[in-house]
């Protein structure tokens, strides 16, 4: 490019708002060409949007470096559990329900089954632990429970899709109140609520989930107590 074309790019992108360091790197000319060349006109003053352009190219390769170092890790880390045993599962289930599960309370003594949660894989493994548990498919009932502004029906069909039934086999819908004051992050399109678990005629099946957490809470703290002595 001859040096009045170089010039005048310079000019174009001083107007538009570019720094020295960035005319330079576009146009592949030394810092003191491009201050002679736009010495004249006024110092650009940066938009909002300029900024978040000029941030995000600066950071971008930052970023993708730290991403693929994290798909890295977190693929190196799923090929070290391999295929589980149904005794693996087991515990999994154990700790997967007590942590996300509905569990009773002094102030509210409540026997049932019921798990809520907004991963599917989460609930994919819930349903299959069930499976292990024996527990029949005939005794499992679904409900969504979504804030009312988002796409309900969308939601509904998401969820019946993940666990293999039809729409209509749902039970009735939670739909969350919205609250304009609040700033919420779950938002579109692919928010889909809640999904909550209910085990029938699962007091037995509770008894037996609490018990199952207290076995294993024991034997981790006594082989933790063994150690330290």
């Amino acid at each position: 490019m001859a040096k009045p074309d170089l010039r005048a790019r310079a000019r174009e992108l001083r107007v538009a708002g570019r720094s020295y360091d960035e005319i330079v790197t576009e146009l592949g000319v030394s810092k003191s060409s491009v201050s002679l060349w736009v010495r004249d006109l006024p110092k650009p003053q940066r938009t909002a949007e300029r900024m978040r352009e000029i941030a995000e190219a600066r950071w971008a390769p930052y970023r993708a470096t730290r991403e693929a170092e994290r798909l890295d890790a977190r693929q190196k880390a799923a090929g070290e559990i391999g295929a589980m045993t149904d005794r693996e599962l087991f515990l999994v289930g154990v700790g997967l329900y007590w942590s996300e599960g509905t569990k009773s309370k002094p102030h509210r003594p409540r026997e049932r089954v019921a798990f809520i949660n907004s991963d599917p894989d989460m609930i994919c493994l819930y349903l299959r632990w069930l499976a292990l548990l024996g527990v029949k498919r005939e005794r499992l009932r679904f409900f969504v429970m979504i804030h009312e502004n988002a796409d309900v029906a969308a939601a509904e069909r998401f969820w019946a899709e993940l666990v293999g039934v039809e729409v209509g086999a749902l039970g009735k819908t939670t739909l969350k109140k919205h609250n304009a004051k609040t700033v919420r992050k779950n938002v579109g399109e692919h928010y889909r609520g809640c999904l909550i678990v209910h085990v029938l005629d699962s007091a037995d099946l509770y008894r037996r989930i609490e018990g199952w957490w207290c076995g294993i809470v024991f034997s981790a703290c006594a082989t933790d107590q063994q150690n330290r002595t």
